[in-house]
């Protein structure tokens, strides 16, 4: 009785309410109750019924569904307070909520707070009366839901949700930022309405982020291939160029190339050695056709530097990178000098001359000669042509590019330094008899030499005022010295294992590259063991 009792009033409900999503909620309870009641013939069973909008979303029934819940409900002798919701849904449902479904995830966002942003998606979601211009601003959406469905992270919209309620968009600190601009970019939103605290710590984080991708960037190609193997197809003698290529410029592509940068490190390490136990006069001594061991050796090694440079050079696919490089500018530097001398000082032994002219032509060139000895200093260069194989001293230059704004601070605070401390003792020791500083720029030296802490001794103040200003110098270079150091150890050291990271990846590809290719070849020479038989098949 109490059941179709209930069943009659919910279809009046309907009749009275036809547009309307209502939420029924039946209590049984053991105690009668005083108003707004439904009394079966049990007396101990009473059934309060009453209704609220609800979002159309959320519940779904049929009358039938709440006739069994009901039976079941009375078969329940708890005593204690029960109640079951049955929701009535009608064909148009509950207009109030925006319904989105992020990534599986529900959410009810108010029409009324969306609307309040109609430059968002969301806000343009909710005045949109089109049908089919719905699938424009969202991935799907389901008529009989009245659901919009959004591939999009559901952890980040909790954000996005949170700023349609209460108009500020927070940052999160643990997204990435690129990441969380595109998120904000996608829903319509910008960095201007985020508070100002957020909105500095976003422009940190994405500092730190471009500025670590810039760096990985440059660091990969300092260690990268910068050409491309299928250049040299279209190249005469195009194989060949590309063998040599990569012998000298890629040491792990064969174990000929791995030879040939062993040796060439050895003849560079051979050249400096030389260069200097040719200024030892005991062993100036011992010489072979006028010239001494050292000298020897050094030849050598220029012929093999100009060998190894003529090779580059001619195997090189784009001429014009290859003489905008650096490394192959130090290449040139290092052999350069010595050619420079040779015909230098061929021009300055000629003897027969036929003209005046000629005579002073030729000793303008013997005065050429001794800048020569100036560019002989040049070849002191030939050790950066480790470089080319080194990962520190890689690191090294990198870390001097990257930090060129520090490094000239320093440097330029170690100038004002000079400036002014060699002005101060001036000042302080001028009218001091004997004194060595007699004009301010020869106490720059005192003041170099006392702001990089070495204190060589040479110059020494004399007076007390003298000395104040000296042990100001010296405490100003300890605090200068000490700043940067750190800084650029720290840089230093993450460049380096960042560039041994990426060395070891590349070179485990080309390993594993070539270790593909050597099976290859041998698979194919297993299946056939003939030429004949291969190109025949193939």
């Amino acid at each position: 009785m109490t059941v179709c009792l209930v069943s009659a009033i919910l279809k009046l409900t309907l009749f009275l309410n036809p547009p309307t999503l209502r939420r029924l909620r039946v209590l049984k309870n053991l105690e009668g109750h005083q108003s707004d009641q439904l009394t079966g013939s049990n007396p101990r069973c009473s059934v309060l019924i009453y209704h609220s909008d609800v979002s159309s979303s959320q519940w779904s029934c049929v009358f039938t569904s709440f006739c069994t819940s009901g039976r079941q409900h009375e078969e329940d002798g708890t005593g204690r307070v029960q109640f079951l919701e049955i929701v009535v849904d009608d064909k148009t449902g509950d207009q109030r909520f925006l319904i989105v479904n992020i990534g599986g995830k529900v959410f009810h966002i108010p029409r009324r707070c969306a609307l309040q942003y109609p430059n968002t998606r969301l806000g343009s979601l909710a005045l949109c009366k089109d049908k089919t211009k719905l699938f424009q601003l969202c991935d799907d959406y389901s008529i009989r839901k009245n659901e919009f469905f959004f591939d999009r992270d559901p952890a980040f919209f909790h954000h996005i949700c949170h700023f349609y309620t209460s108009g500020v968009l927070w940052v999160i600190r643990e997204m990435c930022p690129i990441n969380f601009e595109e998120e904000i970019d996608y829903w319509g939103l910008s960095l201007k309405d985020t508070q100002f605290c957020c909105w500095m710590v976003f422009e940190e984080k994405v500092g730190e982020v471009k500025d670590g991708l810039k760096v990985e960037r440059e660091l990969l190609a300092e260690i990268e291939t910068k050409y491309d193997d299928e250049r040299f197809k279209d190249m005469l003698f195009g194989n060949t160029r590309k063998t040599l290529w990569n012998m000298v410029e890629d040491p792990y592509s064969s174990i000929q190339a791995k030879a040939f940068t062993v040796f060439s490190n050895l003849c560079v390490l051979f050249s400096i050695v030389a260069i200097a136990l040719n200024t030892v006069e005991e062993l100036q001594s011992y010489k072979i056709n006028g010239k001494t061991h050292m000298e020897w050796v050094e030849i050598f090694t220029i012929f093999f530097f100009t060998f190894e440079y003529l090779i580059r050079l001619s195997t090189t696919p784009d001429i014009k990178m290859f003489l905008n490089c650096g490394l192959n500018f130090v290449d040139l530097v290092a052999v350069m000098p010595y050619f420079v001398q040779i015909v230098c000082e061929a021009l300055s032994n000629v003897e027969d001359l036929s003209a005046q002219e000629d005579l002073r032509t030729m000793a303008r060139v013997s005065k050429v000669s001794h800048v020569l000895k100036v560019l002989k200093l040049l070849r002191i260069f030939r050790i950066l042509k480790l470089a080319r194989h080194s990962t520190g001293m890689k690191a090294f230059g990198f870390t001097l590019r990257q930090c060129y704004e520090q490094v000239s601070c320093i440097f330029l605070f170690i100038a004002l330094g000079i400036f002014t401390f060699s002005a101060l003792l001036h000042s302080a020791e001028r009218e001091t008899e004997g004194t060595p500083i007699s004009s301010i720029p020869y106490a720059w030296w005192w003041a170099a030499v006392s702001i990089s802490t070495v204190g060589y001794g040479d110059v020494v103040p004399v007076t007390v005022l003298g000395r104040i200003v000296a042990f100001g110098c010296i405490s100003f270079g300890i605090i200068l010295n000490g700043m940067p150091i750190s800084f650029l150890f720290n840089k230093f050291s993450d460049y380096y294992a960042k560039l041994k990271a990426q060395e070891y990846n590349v070179t485990s590809v080309q390993r594993r590259f070539q270790l593909k290719k050597r099976l290859r070849r041998k698979m194919d020479f297993c299946f056939h063991p003939s030429g004949e038989e291969h190109n025949r098949d193939s």
